[in-house]
């Protein structure tokens, strides 16, 4: 099946058949969305599939995890403030009410959003925002991830904002 991916998403990366991996990271893989209702909207996903928590993790693997969801974090909010003049700000959530499994969620926000939601947690949209084709990751969001990875490229170093 060529969706058999979703089923482990952390052994298909592990594997290299993830294809939403934007990059692997230190403690784990940079991926984006499968729906894009908030274009830029990706997770950080741990390489350890057995994590369910952070606290799974050793000290410095945790500490690790949270450098890459800053980095992450970092390289959505650059590359969606240069393709959009509407982005606002980003939200990280580490949640795990519902996918067994140690991930991050990083939502870049925008003006545009409906007013009664737009300073409101995320999981208040509509549920056919994650289901609906039309907000499906797609070819037209291919320019996304190149900006995505390519921030996420500059930020391996820690080099400063500007300075990359």
């Amino acid at each position: 099946m060529v969706d058999d991916w979703r089923t482990d998403r952390i052994g298909a990366a592990l594997r290299g058949e993830n294809p939403m991996v934007l990059q692997r990271l230190e403690a784990g893989f940079a991926v984006i969305g499968d729906v894009q209702f908030l274009p830029g909207y990706s997770v950080l996903l741990a390489d350890e599939p057995g994590a369910q928590r952070l606290s799974d993790l050793p000290r410095g693997k945790r500490l690790a995890f949270l450098s890459d969801m800053d980095r992450l974090g970092e390289a959505v909010e650059r590359a969606c403030r240069r393709l959009d003049s509407a982005f606002r700000r980003v939200n990280l959530e580490i949640l795990g009410n519902t996918d067994p499994f140690l991930h991050a969620h990083v939502f870049p926000r925008f003006e545009w959003e409906p007013p009664e939601l737009v300073g409101k947690p995320v999981w208040l949209y509509p549920p056919d925002r994650w289901s609906d084709e039309r907000y499906r990751l797609g070819p037209e969001h291919d320019t996304l991830r190149r900006e995505i990875g390519g921030e996420l490229d500059r930020l391996r170093g820690g080099a400063p904002p500007g300075m990359t």
